[in-house]
Formats: structure tokens, sequence, C-alpha cells
């Protein structure tokens, strides 16, 4: 679709939020603690924690060693295994207020697969109660 490994990695910050249902994708827990909160807690997590293959009759995926109450899929941990994506990994576990910014931007990218709007259409900014 065009995204760059950068915008790729930002919308990956997406699984901050929910979480998995066994009964639904057949992989289950949530990515996170506070998975009602869009945070950069996913880059964090992916970093800090020690993630190793959940045992269980599932399909395949990682639970952190601490609790074994989060998980990671495989293709969350390539966050961290690939170098191009874990430059990027690390500068958002960093920086709260620009993986929100790089992820808004990759968002509205998704959202309009590339249509293009005439340059006087008015757009609107939804602020954050933090602002």
């Amino acid at each position: 679709m065009g995204f760059t490994d950068q915008e790729i990695v930002a919308l990956s910050g997406a699984h901050a939020l929910g979480r998995c249902h066994a009964d639904r994708s057949g992989f289950d827990g949530p990515w996170t603690t506070s998975p009602t909160m869009f945070t950069n807690e996913y880059y964090r997590l992916l970093l800090e924690e020690q993630w190793v293959p959940k045992k269980w009759n599932g399909p395949f995926q990682y639970v952190d060693k601490t609790s074994g109450e989060l998980m990671m899929l495989p293709t969350d941990m390539e966050m961290v295994k690939d170098p191009a994506f874990k430059k990027y990994t690390e500068i958002y576990a960093k920086d709260n207020d620009r993986f929100l910014a790089d992820f808004a931007k990759a968002f509205v990218k998704l959202e309009e697969l590339g249509c293009r709007f005439p340059e006087d259409t008015k757009t609107y900014r939804f602020k954050s109660t933090l602002e």
C-alpha cells in the first residue's frame, strides 16, 4: 500500500488498544496493561519485556515472561527483530508525543488510501484533552 517503514511501525502502535479474543481470532490476550488508553506502552513493552512462546493449543503467539498476562503476535515481534522497524520502535518507546503525531499522519494516509483532495478542502483536527 506504499507505506514507509516508519508508517508501518506507527500504525502497529494501534495494538496499544484492545486485545485478542480466542473465540474470534484464535489469539488471546491484551498487548498492554492499559488496553483502553492510546499510548506508547506497546513499544515500551516490546523493548523492555522478555517475550517467550506461549504454551497452549492455540496459534503461535508470545507472552511476557514476567506475568504471562500480556501477548504479542509474531508480526509484533518484527518491530524489534527488523533493524529498520526497531529504529522507530525505539523512538516511539521514548517519545509518546512523536508516536501520536506520526500515528495520526499514517492513519490519515491509511484512511484516504491515496485520494487527492482539492487544496481548499477544509480539514478538522480534534485536540486531545491533554493539549
